[in-house]
Order: structure tokens, then C-alpha cells, then sequence
């Protein structure tokens, strides 16, 4: 048994005792030894239904960036800081939609993603927005206006390059200048360093 597969089985375990026990856990994946792993906040709806991160809409996204970057999906792991999907009532219809997540689940999966990254070992980290940024960094206060765009060394000796959400360009369209600003960044950083 791999220590990947061991990492999911230890926290289905945690999950069942937990509240979080009704709902669908979506694992990363992706390569076994990546240079690149991208980090997001959650699963929406269409991981929960399929079991795998950035599928769908954000599966779109991802093969945007991935086409920008110069990268292929099997060549990067690919996971998220909480591994279900929150949701609350929508007011007007009564179903399920998405929201951020709770401190609380933060904090249940947050070990989980910390050893999850020391398992996969990947020498950049991307985060997709706060969430990821807070939790890689442990820094509550870091915010991806300050972080974007740049590699940043962290204290394990992996690199963080942070990027904006792709889902708060679709909301701020004058965002998407930057991010895509961002991704040549990235791609110049990776490129600079011999990993692509």
C-alpha cells in the first residue's frame, strides 16, 4: 500500500467520526512524483458528483491554465484544502450551492493536506485563492493580493507561487489581466528553474 492510499484511508476513518460523515470526500490526484502541485479551496458541485477535483467549470479553468503554463494534467497532483463540498440552502431555490468553507472544516482538513503535500513532495505549491494561501503559509492574515504572481520560498524549502482564484475573474473581470499576468509569471518561474 502506497502512503497515498494510507493517507486516504486514515482520513475516511476521521471522517466517519466526524460530521462531515454523510457527505462525499473528493481526494487529489495526479502524479506520484510531480514537480507542480495546485491547491484550491474546495470541491463544487460537479467534484462531488464525479469524486475528482476540477472537473467541470473548474476543470475548464484548469486546462486554460495548464494550456498556458505548458504543463499536462497527469504531469501535476491536484488537490484541495478541504476535500468536500460546502454548502448551504439556496434562499430561492431550497437546493444545495456552494459556499466558502467553514473555519471548522478548515481545521479538519487541514492536517490531512499538510501531510498529504509532505507525502506527494512537489517542489512548487500553486494555491488558487486565500483559503490555499492561508493554509500552505499558516498565515491568517496573508491575503493573495500581497502573495500573487511571485515565488515565494517557504520554510520546508518548496516554492509557493499564489495565484487568484479563477473563479473570482469570472466575478472581477478586471482581474483577468492580472491573472493572466500571473500564469506567464509562473511559467517563466518554472522555466527559469529547469522544471519545465
Amino acid at each position: 500500500m502506497n502512503h497515498i492510499t494510507k493517507l486516504q484511508e486514515n482520513l475516511l476513518t476521521a471522517v466517519q467520526t466526524s460530521p462531515y460523515r454523510e457527505k462525499t470526500i473528493v481526494f487529489g490526484e495526479g502524479a506520484e512524483a510531480p514537480l507542480l502541485m495546485m491547491i484550491g479551496e474546495a470541491p463544487g458541485g460537479d467534484e462531488e458528483k464525479q469524486g475528482r477535483p476540477f472537473v467541470g467549470k473548474a476543470g475548464k479553468n484548469l486546462s486554460a491554465f495548464l494550456e498556458v503554463v505548458g504543463l499536462k494534467r497527469e504531469e501535476i497532483y491536484i488537490s484541495n484544502v478541504v476535500k468536500l463540498r460546502p454548502t448551504k440552502e439556496s434562499p430561492k431555490t431550497g437546493k444545495a450551492v456552494n459556499r466558502p468553507p467553514s473555519a471548522e472544516e478548515i481545521a479538519f482538513f487541514l492536517p490531512f493536506l499538510q501531510e498529504e503535500i509532505q507525502t506527494i513532495a512537489p517542489k512548487v505549491l500553486v494555491t488558487l485563492g486565500n483559503v490555499p494561501l492561508k493554509a500552505v503559509t499558516g498565515e491568517k492574515k496573508a491575503v493573495i493580493g500581497e502573495y500573487h504572481g511571485r515565488p515565494v520560498a517557504l520554510a520546508d524549502g518548496r516554492t509557493l507561487f499564489a495565484l487568484y482564484h479563477p473563479a473570482a475573474v469570472i466575478y472581477n473581470r478586471a482581474l483577468q489581466a492580472v491573472y493572466d499576468a500571473d500564469l506567464l509569471e509562473l511559467k517563466a518561474f518554472l522555466q527559469e528553474e529547469g522544471l519545465l
